[in-house]
């Protein structure tokens, strides 16, 4: 029974890290139509900045997190404007344009980091909260679960209670209704890929010190996005939440009985059921043609 209340806990907690990359990947989708296979490379650049300014140089954890905010959020900004914006009436070109980006990335931090085994982070914040004498949760854990958690919210508040959040949900809705109405269709696409870009930045500098940091980690991390924003409902954030504290707690009980290559091919096997039997997703809604 402690086995299985502790795996509780580390999947709501694994669901949080879930539910900030694919509620960005679903946001970037939603609003510019583009499948954004860079989008894990964006979890790796917050994750090696991480690695980078704050384990190697020693500035502190939390300027750090920010700054890896910052360069996740600029690489969106630049892709919006320089690839996606040229390709928007292409999504083919614009899918091929990110897996491009994806390589350039994976260049680059093999250049800054080596090619040779995964980088490790010291978790910045030490010891183990211990509940009821056999619930153990590292106080790293559950400063990670209490920013995405903080960070969710305040993406909710920003869609549904502020003048932006209801423009950029009305484009994802309805692109060239929106243009008629006034609304910046250039201006919400880049609020939309920066928020995204953020969020996957936020992601990868709180997974730091709980992972392996390599050029390619992001393979897994758009693997599981792709999982949770179908499962969930393609365009639906609150359904890819709901999807990631499913597949979180699904991954996690079957990688502590059987391992983690199982509890991938499982995950994988979830999406395809939920084609067959709900293609639209969770919480997706059916849209005529």
């Amino acid at each position: 029974m402690e086995l299985v209340i502790q795996s509780v806990i580390n999947g709501l907690i694994q669901g949080g890290f879930f539910a900030l990359f694919a509620v960005g990947l679903v946001l970037i989708f939603g609003v510019m139509g583009v499948v954004n296979f860079a989008h894990g490379e964006l979890v790796m650049v917050g994750a090696y900045t991480v690695w980078f300014v704050h384990a190697q140089s020693d500035l502190p954890y939390i300027p750090t997190i920010i700054l890896a905010i910052l360069i996740a959020t600029v690489i969106g900004l630049l892709m919006e404007r320089f690839l996606f914006r040229a390709t928007r009436d292409n999504p083919l070109a614009g899918l091929i344009c990110s897996i491009g980006v994806l390589f350039v990335l994976q260049v680059f931090a093999t250049l800054i980091g080596g090619d040779g085994p995964s980088k490790q982070v010291a978790p910045p914040f030490h010891g183990t909260l211990v509940l009821f004498d056999f619930l153990r949760i590292p106080y790293q854990r559950i400063f990670s679960f209490g920013i995405s958690v903080a960070t969710l919210a305040a993406l909710w508040y920003f869609l549904v209670r502020t003048k932006l959040g209801w423009a950029l949900r009305a484009v994802a809705l309805d692109r060239e209704a929106s243009a008629l109405q006034g609304i910046n269709i250039n201006m919400i696409s880049m609020i939309a890929i920066g928020v995204g870009a953020a969020l996957a930045g936020l992601a990868g500098a709180l997974m730091a010190p709980l992972v392996n940091i390599n050029p390619h980690m992001g393979h897994n991390v758009i693997i599981t996005a792709f999982i949770v924003a179908i499962v969930g409902g393609v365009g639906s954030l609150s359904g890819s939440i709901l999807a990631a504290i499913l597949y979180a707690l699904l991954h996690t009980f079957i990688t502590v009985y059987y391992g983690a290559t199982i509890a991938t091919i499982c995950g994988l096997l979830l999406m395809v059921v939920v084609l067959i039997v709900k293609p639209t997703g969770l919480m997706g809604i059916r849209v005529s043609e």
